[in-house]
């Protein structure tokens, strides 16, 4: 049918500014969803590997055993493995210190396991900030193009002797295009910040959980060294 939308035509009839727009909103849309599927790979494992660890944790597995078992492998360990070898490593360096007394030890292996929470919880949320401004000024720069694109329209359409519909639709139509593909780049980016922004939030609930628990293990082998969990 003739009056079928062709989005190749009405880019390349579009002036040289919405063009760039619209190019502009295509490198964002592509960016963003590069970084949706990575950000999701990474929390998703993050994910599954926390109840992996978890569960192996509360197996009754010696803490030295299992400290051993994850610094001699060769894969990367995971994040709540790394928050555990830090604390666990920590709790060794200043246990076998005589002149610190109990609860310091536990505060020196509360503040180390925090900074390696910290550092988790900054790779896990690095590129979302991105995300969160490709949402929120996708739209603004789609309606500018649209604008421009209008404007530009109605100016030429101004030198015409008289004006009919099918003078102006086409390029109303043209600058439309880049409000639409404004719209496609910012959706699926604000939908996956906010999905990101709770999992993440979950995740450092769960890791905050587990240095707490991980810290009055701890302070109970210090006070009683042949304790266990």
């Amino acid at each position: 049918m003739e009056n079928e939308i062709n989005l190749l035509s009405l880019f390349i009839h579009a002036g040289f500014f919405v063009k760039l727009v619209m190019l502009s909103l295509l490198a964002m849309s592509i960016y963003s969803w590069a970084i949706i599927l990575q950000r999701y790979r990474l929390i998703k494992n993050a994910q599954q590997q926390l109840i992996q660890f978890e569960h192996k944790f509360w197996s009754g597995i010696d803490l030295n055993a299992l400290y051993k078992e994850i610094s001699q492998r060769t894969t990367p360990v995971n994040g709540l493995e790394r928050l555990f070898c830090s604390g666990v490593k920590e709790y060794m360096r200043l246990n076998s210190l005589s002149k610190n007394a109990p609860d310091a030890v536990v505060d020196g292996i509360y503040r180390t396991m925090n900074v390696s929470l910290n550092r988790e919880l900054s790779q896990m949320e690095t590129h979302l900030p991105t995300l969160a401004t490709i949402g929120s000024i996708s739209p603004y720069v789609g309606l500018f193009g649209t604008v421009w694109g209008i404007m530009n329209a109605f100016i030429a359409l101004s030198a015409e002797q008289s004006a009919t519909l099918n003078m102006v639709a086409p390029g109303i139509a043209e600058a439309l295009i880049a409000t639409a593909m404004g719209l496609f780049a910012a959706i699926p980016a604000v939908a996956a910040y906010n999905r990101f922004t709770v999992s993440v939030g979950k995740l450092e609930g769960s890791y905050v959980n587990f240095i707490d628990e991980l810290t009055g293990i701890l302070h109970r082998q210090t006070y009683n060294p042949k304790g266990n969990k």
